[in-house]
This record gives structure tokens, C-alpha cells and sequence, in this order.
């Protein structure tokens, strides 16, 4: 009786095992099979006022040797940096971002029977650039017209921009996406399917950066008061890249 029971045990696994392999085999088939699907792109931007302005400054100073082009220079440059910190700029927004002693050339003409003489140093050229964040954005102006008059004489580009747009470039992605979505759901519908669910969802860029609209440059500045300036909108974009099943 006992041997019968095991036989009846065995014959049992044995069922189990064979259906449990067509089961798995299905599954695997279904799984190989090609979704139907919709891709689209989607973008999203949002607007935001800057809150922080980027200053380049350099100061430019020529002479006939290099130790006393570099004097001049650095006289003018201490001149600027003292003058920042006490418009409020704080010590670790103010960075050296440039450097350069080059020497100044003089090419004497052809002589009649074309011989070519050496080119001559005449004079030494020292460029030293600052850049600078001001948080303040009210003082742009005045801080451009103030450095101009310390000995700044070259650069001044500004670059608007936002401390922490997070919030501006989660709104763009939220919008991104619904962009897709509404893109999908035109396609899907002109085709006579339905939408389904969402198989894939990634953004075009991790680092989102803000398109800069406004600018100004040194030659703004003037004499009896602050540089003009307008600081605009930064306007901030992000792409996603959606794949969505086509439910028949």
C-alpha cells in the first residue's frame, strides 16, 4: 500500500512539473514578444527672474618691461578688490580667473632687397580678470561704473542667473512631460489606438542649464552715474523622451 501511495506521489509531481513548464515557457514567450509602442519627446521650459549677476573684470596695464607693467597693474587691480568688498562683495565671491604677461611686438618693414628683419619686443602687455558674483543684483550698475573708475579697462560681460532655480527647473520638467503625454495621446488617437502604460520615462539632459536672455557689456559704462543694465528672464528647459504602449 505504501509502495502504491509513493507511485501516487510521483505521478503527482511529475503533472505539476510538466504544467509548470509550459507555464514558464509561455511566460518567456510573452515576454519575447515586441510591444507596440509610442515614442515621443517632450519640452518644457520655465521662466524665472535672476536673482545673482556674474561679473567679469580685467584690467589691462602696458609698459616697457615686464616688472613695471605688472606694477601698474596690480596697483589697479588691489584698487578694484578693495573697492568690491566694501560694496559688500563677500571674500569667496570674488575669484582670479585669468592671467597673462605677454610680451608686445614691433615688426620692422621689408627692407628693398626683401630681407625680413626679427620682430622686436617694445613693451610688455599684463591682463589680470576677476570674476565676480554679486548677490545684489540692484548694485550691478553702480558696481560696473565704479570699476570702470578704479582702472578697469577691459571685459565686463555679465552672465544673469538664479542661486538655486530647482524649483524653476522642476516646474520644466512637469511641464515636459505633460508635453510628451498630450504629444502621445494626438498620435494615438490619429492612429485609432489607445495609450497605455508607460514602459519608459528618462529626460534628455541631467543638468538642465538656464539660456541666459539678457547681457551687458563695458561699453555701457559712462561717467556721472550707474551703468544702465536689464536683467531680462532666465528661462530655463528640459526634454524627456517617453515610450508609452499601444494598447489595440
Amino acid at each position: 500500500m505504501f509502495k502504491q501511495i509513493s507511485t501516487y506521489r510521483n505521478l503527482i509531481l511529475l503533472v505539476i512539473s510538466f504544467f509548470a513548464i509550459i507555464l514558464s515557457t509561455a511566460s518567456t514567450a510573452d515576454e519575447n514578444e515586441p510591444v507596440s509602442r509610442i515614442l515621443v519627446t517632450g519640452e518644457g521650459h520655465a521662466e524665472l527672474a535672476p536673482d545673482m549677476a556674474i561679473l567679469t573684470l580685467t584690467v589691462t596695464r602696458e609698459a616697457e618691461t615686464a616688472r613695471d607693467a605688472l606694477d601698474a597693474n596690480s596697483d589697479a587691480m588691489a584698487e578694484v578688490l578693495t573697492a568690491m568688498k566694501a560694496a559688500g562683495i563677500r571674500e569667496n565671491d570674488l575669484q582670479t580667473s585669468g592671467f597673462s604677461i605677454q610680451p608686445r611686438y614691433f615688426h620692422p618693414p621689408v627692407k628693398p632687397s626683401g630681407q625680413r628683419e626679427a620682430p622686436q619686443i617694445v613693451g610688455y602687455t599684463v591682463r589680470n580678470s576677476l570674476t565676480v558674483r554679486v548677490r545684489d543684483i540692484s548694485s550691478v550698475g553702480t558696481i560696473l561704473d565704479k570699476s570702470v573708475s578704479l582702472g578697469v579697462n577691459e571685459g565686463g560681460n555679465i552672465r544673469f542667473t538664479n542661486e538655486d532655480p530647482s524649483g524653476a527647473i522642476t516646474q520644466a520638467r512637469t511641464r515636459a512631460v505633460n508635453n510628451a503625454m498630450a504629444k502621445a495621446k494626438t498620435l494615438a488617437d490619429a492612429a485609432g489606438v489607445k495609450t497605455g502604460r508607460i514602459l519608459e520615462i528618462s529626460e534628455h539632459s541631467s543638468n538642465p542649464r538656464p539660456m541666459y536672455m539678457a547681457q551687458a557689456d563695458m561699453s555701457l559704462a559712462r561717467s556721472g552715474g550707474a551703468v544702465p543694465v536689464a536683467t531680462g528672464e532666465n528661462s530655463y528647459e528640459v526634454m524627456v523622451n517617453i515610450s508609452i504602449e499601444i494598447n489595440q
